[in-house]
């Protein structure tokens, strides 16, 4: 079950909790030039599936601050149902990000790959499409992704 609510976030830096809306709109308020873009990357373990959604926080001239959340899910096999499973789970932050914080949320990143070659390119019509249709820019694979990319490592920390 996707969950629908920001908690459960963390400070990758240092790994506290993490009060998600205060947080952004206090860097927002800070800081310009400031994009946050929301990603998901999940992993198949023994006995389960762990999903972890990320929050970037991209400063336009130096760095990025990652908050993220982990989750463990029944296993999930089929590669299709895994991969929507990120892309609902990247989309329903965004949307308790805009809705709750009215945060401008700059792109969902999403580990799909636009070259047919690879397997996860038979969502990756159907999810942008989604992803747009709720407002949202998406990014894929070529590009660069550094919420997927924060949500692989974090991912691959956790059991």
């Amino acid at each position: 079950m996707v969950t629908h609510d920001l908690t459960g976030f963390t400070r990758m830096k240092d790994h506290s909790t993490v009060d998600v809306v205060p947080h952004i709109l206090d860097v927002l308020a800070s800081t310009k030039d400031v994009q946050v873009l929301v990603g998901c990357d999940s992993h198949n373990r023994a006995h389960h599936t762990v999903y972890t959604t990320t929050v970037v926080l991209r400063f336009k001239r130096n760095g990025a601050q990652v908050i993220y959340r982990r989750e463990k899910a029944p296993k999930v096999t089929d590669l299709w149902t895994r991969l929507w499973g990120e892309v609902e789970r990247s989309l329903a932050v965004a949307c308790c990000l805009r809705d709750q914080g009215q945060v401008p949320v700059h792109g969902i990143d999403m580990d799909l790959n636009s070259d047919a070659r690879f397997r996860s390119n038979r969502l990756h019509t159907a999810a942008v499409g989604y992803i747009r249709s709720n407002g949202y820019e998406p990014h894929t694979k070529p590009e660069l992704l550094p919420a997927s990319w924060a949500a692989n490592v974090l991912c691959n920390q956790g059991s």
